[in-house]
C-alpha cells in the first residue's frame, strides 16, 4: 500500500484523548490535519525519495537548529535518510503532533520521532499568547511590524517564532538535565523531537497514571527537581500540569514548552512560577504527597528565582 495512503488511513482511524477520554476529531480538526499533510505533499514527485515521504531535513537545518552535542546514538544524521509519515499523535491550542519515521533504506536503522507543527497565528486556538511572549521580541524591526499587522508573512513569522522558542528551551533545559524529549532539529514551523513512548504508543500522561505511593514519591521528587532546575535558569514553564508531563519507565518528563516565560523579563514571570509549582503540586498533594512539601517548594522556587 502506498504510503500516503497507509497515512490516510492512519489518520481516518486516528482518535485523540482529551483528558482521559477519547472522541473522534472534529470538522475543524479535521480541516486543520489535512492541511498539515500539505508538509509532504507539495513536494514535487521528481524531488521524491524512491522510498519514503520526502528526504530527512537534517541538512536542511543549519547547526544551531539542530541537536545539543553529543548526539544521541540513535539520531539519524546520514545523507540518504528519509522520513516516513505515520499519522497524527495529537492535536493542541497550537500545534499538532505527528509521528515520523527517520530511516536509512536498506539499513535496520529506523527512529521514531515526534514532528510538531505550529499553525499561523490565524489558526490558532490559543488566545493567551501576549501573556507568555512580554520579554520576547524579533531581532528585525521589519518581521515585528508584520507580525502587528497579522499579514500573511507576519503569521507565518508569528508560528516560526514558537517552534524556535520551544526549541531553543528544550535545548537548554535539554543540556542542564532538566527531563524534556531530547531536540533533534527545527525546520521552519516544525520541531522534530524524540518520540517518549514504546513503539507507536505514546508515554501516558501524568494524569493518567495511577501510582503506588512509593513511585507517586519518586516522581514528585522529580517534579521538584526539574522545577529547581528550571528556575535556575530563569524559567517557568507557564502552563505547568498533570496534562503535559508524562510517565515513562519511571521517569517523568516535561512537553509543551513553547510558551516558556523568562521570570525576568516578563512581568507575570513569578505568577507564571507559581502557577506551575501549584498545578502540578496539587494533583500530587491529591495522591498522598504532604501538602507542606508542596508549600515548601513553592518557597524555595521563589527564593531561588529572587536571587540576583
Amino acid at each position: 500500500m502506498p504510503r500516503k495512503q497507509q497515512f490516510s488511513d492512519s489518520f481516518q482511524s486516528t482518535k485523540r484523548r482529551d483528558r482521559g477520554s477519547r472522541e473522534v476529531f472534529s470538522d475543524e480538526e479535521r480541516e486543520r490535519y489535512e492541511s498539515m499533510r500539505t508538509v509532504f505533499d507539495e513536494i514535487p514527485n521528481d524531488d521524491r525519495p524512491p522510498a519514503g515521504d520526502r528526504w530527512s531535513i537534517w541538512w536542511d537545518s543549519e547547526p544551531l537548529q539542530r541537536g545539543p552535542e553529543p548526539l544521541p546514538d540513535w539520531v539519524i544524521t546520514d545523507h540518504g535518510a528519509v522520513d516516513y509519515e505515520l499519522g497524527v499523535l495529537k492535536t493542541g491550542k497550537e500545534a499538532d503532533v505527528f509521528l515520523v519515521e527517520r530511516a536509512l533504506p536498506g539499513t535496520d536503522r529506523a527512529v521514531i520521532l515526534a514532528s510538531k507543527r505550529y499553525r499561523s497565528a490565524e489558526h490558532t486556538q490559543f488566545n493567551r499568547a501576549g501573556d507568555y511572549t512580554v520579554g520576547r521580541a524579533a531581532k528585525r524591526s521589519r518581521d515585528n511590524r508584520a507580525m502587528a499587522k497579522r499579514t500573511t508573512f507576519g503569521l507565518e513569522q508569528a508560528a516560526g517564532r514558537w517552534a524556535a522558542a520551544e526549541f531553543d528551551a528544550l535545548k537548554r533545559l535539554y543540556q542542564v538535565g532538566v527531563p524534556v524529549p531530547y531536540p533533534v532539529q527545527v525546520h521552519g514551523t516544525e520541531v522534530l523531537m524524540e518520540f517518549i513512548g514504546h513503539g507507536r504508543t505514546a508515554a501516558p500522561r501524568l494524569a493518567e497514571t495511577r501510582p503506588e505511593p512509593d513511585e507517586a514519591e519518586s516522581l514528585w521528587e522529580q517534579a521538584a527537581e526539574a522545577l529547581r532546575r528550571m528556575t535556575e535558569l530563569g524559567f517557568a514553564h507557564g502552563d505547568l500540569s498533570p496534562y503535559n508531563t508524562v510517565v515513562h519507565e519511571g521517569r517523568l518528563i516535561v512537553l509543551d514548552l513553547p510558551q516558556v516565560v523568562d521570570i525576568y523579563a516578563n512581568p507575570l514571570g513569578m505568577d507564571f512560577l507559581s502557577r506551575d509549582v501549584e498545578n502540578l503540586g496539587s494533583w500530587f498533594a491529591n495522591r498522598g504527597i504532604d501538602r507542606a512539601l508542596v508549600d515548601d517548594l513553592h518557597a524555595e522556587v521563589l527564593a531561588l528565582a529572587a536571587r540576583p
